[in-house]
């Protein structure tokens, strides 16, 4: 995530010299641990959780468990993956519902720190889940408040109360005891509170969130905070914990630039845990909090599991098998193309899932680079042919691709590239699925049996001229010579030696393969 990026990288650098080290001394403990706290405190993270962590992370590292591991340098990461796992909450914390419907859940948190946006995630997921949730605005204070939740709602798809107009007019606790009643009455089974922030902490806040508390006893109190403010994130958590308490928290604004390590102290200082993490502005920017992800988010390790039910929210298993059954039957064709590229949108920005991946901290610059409006360009393009011509391109004609490119807004060449990909990839897909191994342009056949044997015959007999005729045995000699430069494999294997450059019209076709160069 965007907001934890620097401590990512900081700590990521630092574990790779660790792993440079085949024993580690305490000398190398005591700096690995000093540049561990350096990034946590140039991160924003509290000084008291600072200590208490790499007190923790040195105590264990120079301990039995590292000592006897045969890679030391591992188990060290593996402590510092444990003990970020434990100051952002340790277990997974889920809303907890009411056993008699319905289930008041109140939002509270400084204007600005995003509660309104969340009320609209919040009822959009529990429509997702089953719910029928009802949002109260309750947020009288703030000019245009109640008209903001009233359009986030209707966006969300949910139920709305708003009795009065707000802009500094109205009753805050008399709506939010109205509004539980109308629920009861209308049968939503949750209710979500949106109430009034204030630009800092001030006694009216605490006075009118405390009133709204009492009189709607909710079952979860929610404490939205910007993970952009810094050190005041800390201090502002206190305050609201000693005047009004809350049962968990909304980590908010994860997807800015801003250093946001204060965050990671808010449920180590208030022993409150983490419930959401909104990372993104649409409406479904929003996940739970798991902190073993997150940990693992930090150190660059990846979220896998995150991706998968990203995946399996997104894809239909039937239609999975379907296009599996097409590629076997080779009668995979641009309308497929289009459903999958389309069920890959609903799994969100594409740069986020790659982001997911372990290791991608690596290629920030080439995920930065990633332009993600070429799907868009793509689609246009395959809704801009006819049915019969996504279902068999070969009669694409050069009249026909004009048309195309002028429907879509893009060029003939445009056209012509998806044609190749497509039909390339197809070849690729329809050779794995029968069990085969893909040709890949520019590099033959991957792992072919038997390869490395023909190899050694051509190389055999290319071991130069056996004539007797000098001038003619260096004349054949200097033609093998050529034949070998010019068929000999460019580039070296899994980046090793890394002189030779891949020929163009290798590149050529890779870039073609893949994407656009």
């Amino acid at each position: 995530m965007a907001t934890f990026g620097t401590l990512s990288d900081r700590l990521t650098e630092t574990f790779r010299n660790l792993r440079t080290k085949g024993r580690l001394t305490p000398a190398d403990v005591d700096g690995t641990v000093r540049e561990i706290r350096r990034a946590l405190l140039d991160a924003d993270v509290a000084l008291a959780v600072v200590k208490e962590f790499t007190a923790k992370v040195r105590e264990r590292a120079l301990g039995d468990e590292v000592n006897r591991a045969l890679n030391p340098a591992q188990q060290v990461v593996q402590i510092v993956n444990e003990e970020l796992v434990a100051i952002l909450g340790g277990e997974q914390r889920r809303l907890q519902f009411a056993k008699n419907p319905p289930t008041v859940i109140m939002l509270a948190g400084l204007q600005g720190s995003g509660k309104t946006t969340f009320a609209g995630k919040l009822a959009k997921q529990l429509e997702k889940d089953g719910h029928t949730p009802l949002l109260v605005a309750c947020d009288l204070q703030r000019p245009n408040a109640v008209n903001q939740l009233q359009v986030v709602a209707q966006q969300a798809g949910a139920a709305i109360y708003a009795p009065e107009p707000g802009n500094g007019t109205g009753d805050p606790v008399r709506v939010a005891r109205d509004g539980v009643e109308v629920a009861r009455r209308q049968l939503h089974d949750v209710v979500i509170i949106d109430t009034a922030g204030r630009l800092g902490v001030d006694a009216e806040l605490m006075r009118q969130a405390a009133d709204i508390r009492r009189a709607t006893d909710p079952d979860e109190v929610l404490f939205v905070i910007d993970a952009m403010i810094g050190q005041d994130a800390v201090n502002t958590a206190k305050a609201f914990q000693e005047g009004v308490d809350f049962t968990g928290v909304v980590l908010s604004k994860l997807d800015g630039d801003a250093r946001g390590g204060a965050a990671l102290s808010v449920a180590s200082v208030t022993g409150r845990p983490i419930v959401f993490a909104s990372t993104g502005e649409g409406l479904d920017d929003l996940e739970p909090f798991h902190p073993d992800r997150m940990a693992s988010r930090i150190l660059d390790l990846g979220d896998i599991l995150t991706l998968i039910e990203q995946a399996q929210a997104a894809f239909d298993e039937q239609e999975a098998l379907k296009v599996a059954e097409k590629l076997a039957k080779e009668q995979f064709t641009l309308e497929d193309f289009l459903d999958q590229l389309q069920q890959m949108r609903k799994m969100g920005s594409m740069k986020k899932m790659l982001g997911m991946l372990p290791g991608m901290g690596q290629m920030k610059q080439q995920l930065e680079n990633l332009d993600e409006r070429e799907m868009d360009r793509t689609e246009a393009i395959v809704r801009s042919m006819t049915p019969a011509e996504r279902r068999n391109p070969k009669i694409l004609n050069g009249s026909r691709r004009l048309r195309i490119a002028r429907g879509s807004g893009m060029t003939v060449t445009d056209v012509n590239q998806l044609v190749q990909r497509f039909e390339q990839a197809s070849k690729m897909m329809k050779t794995v699925a029968r069990g085969g191994v893909p040709n890949v342009p520019g590099m033959g056949p991957l792992g072919r049996p038997g390869s490395s044997s023909k190899r050694g015959k051509q190389q055999k007999s290319r071991a130069g001229s056996r004539s007797g005729n000098p001038a003619k045995r260096a004349a054949e000699n200097a033609g093998l010579a050529a034949q070998v430069a010019e068929t000999a494999p460019t580039g070296s294997g899994f980046g090793l030696g890394g002189a030779a450059k891949p020929a163009e019209p290798d590149l050529a076709e890779i870039q073609r393969l893949f994407g656009k160069g």
